[in-house]
């Protein structure tokens, strides 16, 4: 009876933590798709960035951005899914690719047992850690959209050659306002690294652990992002100007 008892009450728990999860969750994407809803409407620099993306002939597709549970996975969001040549668009499912999976692919295509394609879609992690407030969702669009400008304009293969893939993600932190020197002294790095030239060591440190984190490149991230630096840091396409520095 003791040993059923203890069983019940296990099972019990655990129905209660995966109701309170599933609860969580869903808490979690209505307030993500509410940023990106609010983005969308009210965020001129997400409007403009989508209009330009029309005016290049790669009109967004439906449901281009959404909201997505990212677990451990310490981002923001993302853009674009790696899938096979292959593989049945209808049957495929949305979701964040984690490196091995990055990699397996990658693999494959080497190999050349396959070949990859990259679907453009944006993505954010609804989860309430990785996503902090609307500034950070906005913010984070922002950077995933000059992601799919770069892959718009250019015959760029960003999963393949790491001095692209440095170039758009210097780009992303750049033009996406997300080296913002209130967020960098909120994290210790402006009194690491004093106010001066605060930006520029920024952006270079996010597009470093960036392009760490694609299997191809890791090894040679460093050398990718001084080649492309010097270059990408200016290319402020398709703003005039930058839209954050006011000098």
């Amino acid at each position: 009876t003791t040993t059923s008892n203890n069983t019940d009450q296990s099972t019990s728990s655990s129905a209660i933590t995966d109701a309170e999860r599933k609860k969580q969750q869903a808490a979690d994407s209505q307030r993500c798709n509410k940023f990106i809803e609010r983005g969308i409407s009210r965020n001129v620099t997400i409007q403009f960035l989508l209009d330009r993306l029309t005016s290049l002939g790669c009109e967004p597709p439906r449901g281009f951005m959404s909201c997505m549970d990212c677990g451990d996975r310490m981002a923001g969001g993302g853009f674009g899914v790696l899938m096979e040549e292959s593989a049945d668009l209808s049957q495929s499912k949305k979701g964040v690719q984690s490196e091995s999976q990055i990699k397996e692919l990658l693999d494959k295509q080497k190999e050349g047992k396959t070949k990859i394609r990259l679907l453009p879609e944006i993505y954010l992690c609804q989860n309430k850690g990785r996503l902090i407030d609307e500034d950070h969702a906005h913010k984070a669009l922002v950077h995933e959209l000059i992601h799919a400008i770069d892959l718009c304009r250019t015959k760029m293969d960003p999963f393949n050659n790491c001095v692209q893939f440095a170039c758009t993600e210097i780009r992303a932190e750049n033009l996406s306002g997300e080296c913002d020197w209130w967020k960098e002294m909120i994290h210790g790095q402006t009194w690491k690294k004093g106010f001066s030239g605060h930006n520029q060591v920024c952006v270079k440190r996010r597009a470093l652990l960036s392009v760490k984190a694609n299997p191809n490149c890791k090894d040679r991230a460093e050398e990718s992002v001084d080649a492309a630096f010097a270059r990408c840091y200016k290319d402020t396409f398709p703003f005039d100007r930058h839209p954050n520095l006011k000098h």
